[in-house]
């Protein structure tokens, strides 16, 4: 009874480590895809911070405002 007790625990740590190492590779996974996520909305956001002022300058001097 006892080994059969002791046998479980070592696979229910087995899949344990498993499930650790799966969980830690979706977490990267999920961080990756987070920092990809602030860069695609951020750049364009900065790129839009120098273009707008640009065009409205150009927009402004070719009306005369």
């Amino acid at each position: 009874m006892d080994q059969e007790i002791q046998q479980k625990f070592k696979e229910q740590d087995e899949k344990l480590d498993r499930i650790y190492i799966s969980v830690e590779k979706t977490r990267k996974y999920f961080l990756w895809t987070l920092v990809a996520m602030i860069v695609a909305f951020v750049l364009p956001l900065i790129g839009l911070a120098f273009a707008i002022p640009f065009f409205l300058n150009s927009l402004s001097s070719a009306y005369g405002l």
